[in-house]
């Protein structure tokens, strides 16, 4: 596979491979290693992902590791509000692909409570992760072509308040005109506050996509995504 000509700052790591099959091994590698080394000096660990199609050959590859399972607390960056059942589920991923074999002993903290809407229940599922250690140890991130990670949406009228890098609050209720359900999804500076951070992509598509944000690094607004294309940032990607 030719490497594809794209320019990152200093500091990010990229790492590109042929098929998604072997990127996500590659990463699940990266993931379980690090939480291994945090387990080793830490009572518990967290592990953070996303939603999605791109990530299931990745859960699927994580779940048969060989961790200490019990000790790692696993959740989601965002959720649709829909029921744990529904097909747009993000919990129902996670349970049917990650949660499983070895990873089955991990402990869920789920981002939806009882409520009509996001914004009913953001005190309940805030007070579900007041145990949570911060920083976040592993963070697992997607990107939509509109720029857009977590359900940190660039048209959600929430948007200054969820990317607010002095925000105190773990957790924000979105509203994205551009999607079907409401969401909720965990601000800013909880995510790129972690101690290892992927961006995990496949499609040439997502390529131009990232062309575009680190053209104009500085309006997050515009492209939530840019936040955390900085050093520490590891870039996992196939075609």
């Amino acid at each position: 596979m030719k490497t594809p000509d794209i320019q990152f700052p200093e500091g990010v790591q990229a790492r590109f491979e042929d098929a998604p099959e072997s990127v996500a091994l590659t990463l699940a590698n990266a993931v379980a290693d690090f939480l291994r080394e945090r387990l080793a000096s830490a009572e518990r660990a967290s592990l953070v992902v996303s939603g999605g199609s791109t990530p299931v050959p990745f859960f699927e590859a994580l779940s048969n590791k060989a961790l200490d399972w019990h000790r790692v607390d696993v959740l989601l960056a965002d959720e649709r509000w829909v029921d744990e059942e529904d097909p747009a589920s993000n919990t129902r991923l996670v349970r049917d692909h990650l949660l499983k074999g070895e990873a089955a002993a991990a402990r869920y903290l789920p981002l939806k409570a009882e409520g009509r809407a996001p914004i009913d229940a953001l005190a309940r599922v805030s007070a579900g992760l007041k145990d949570l250690a911060l920083p976040l140890d592993v963070v697992i991130l997607g990107m939509g072509n509109d720029g857009h990670t977590a359900s940190l949406f660039p048209d959600a009228p929430e948007i200054a308040r969820a990317m607010n890098a002095q925000s105190s609050e773990r957790v924000v209720a979105m509203w994205p005109p551009s999607q079907p359900h409401p969401r909720i999804s965990l601000t800013r500076p909880i995510l790129e506050a972690a101690r290892f951070t992927a961006l995990h992509l496949t499609g040439r598509d997502k390529l131009e996509t990232l062309k575009r944000a680190l053209s104009e690094p500085e309006d997050v607004l515009a492209m939530p995504i840019r936040a955390f294309l900085k050093p520490g940032l590891q870039v996992f990607w196939s075609p």
